[in-house]
């Protein structure tokens, strides 16, 4: 069985009719049935938008995040458009098949 890895990258306070855009990717994730996410937070970058941190005093603010998951392309298919128009141009996502080990 081949699988596939969808990689969301986005920004913690992304938000959409005030709610965070990585809660509602989850809600989508399960309502969609899909294995598992994991969402790693990241320490910095920057992008299409800019800087994807903000230091104050060792605090880091609207840090990057990577929502990643695995499984088969049919199930992250019907999941994909809702995504996408949560992400808009504020992210990107990306689908590749992957190697299990």
């Amino acid at each position: 069985m081949k699988m596939w890895s969808l990689v969301i990258r986005i920004k913690k306070n992304d938000t959409v009719k005030g709610k965070r855009v990585h809660m509602m990717i989850l809600e989508i994730l399960k309502k969609g049935l899909i294995s598992g996410a994991t969402i790693w937070t990241g320490m910095g970058g920057y992008g299409k938008r800019g800087d994807s941190s903000t230091h104050i005093e060792g605090i880091s603010v609207n840090m990057p995040l990577v929502i990643e998951v695995i499984d088969e392309l049919e199930k992250l298919e019907k999941v994909l458009p809702e995504i996408k128009e949560l992400v808009d141009d504020n992210g990107l996502i990306t689908l590749h098949e992957v190697g299990i080990v």
